[in-house]
């Protein structure tokens, strides 16, 4: 297995959305809770390649810029909103070994997480 596909598979075992965008603002990734999402319940064509802007109004993508500056002067995540779908959305940076900011990725993280089928579940 090479690292590339290990780092695919480690992100696409992640149970929340995540989308990760170049500092182009260009969608570069989408593990496969995102794609399942995008794809599969939005009808979104293929996203790869294509800026975050597109799908997003000019209110959205003015915060999106804003938020984008934040992780830019240094913080590592930032807090977006909480979704119709009660998902806490969040910015956050991904940097190169040097501290270089070199894109983000947006996560939507279910406020109350679903429990896989066949999971054990403990009694409290």
């Amino acid at each position: 297995m090479t690292e590339l596909s290990l780092l695919k598979a480690i992100l696409d075992s992640i149970h929340h959305r995540i989308v990760f965008v170049d500092n182009d603002h260009v969608i570069r990734y989408l593990n496969r809770r995102a794609r399942e999402w995008f794809y599969g319940k939005r009808g979104y064509a293929d996203l790869i390649g294509k800026s975050i802007f597109a799908c997003h109004n000019s209110d959205s993508v003015a915060h999106l810029r804003k938020f984008y500056q934040r992780l830019a002067q240094g913080e590592d995540e930032v807090f977006v909103k909480i979704t119709a779908q009660k998902e806490k959305a969040s910015m956050v940076a991904v940097r190169d070994s040097e501290g270089r900011l070199i894109g983000y990725f947006e996560r939507f993280e279910a406020l109350s997480p679903e429990i896989p089928p066949g999971a054990a579940q403990d009694k409290v």
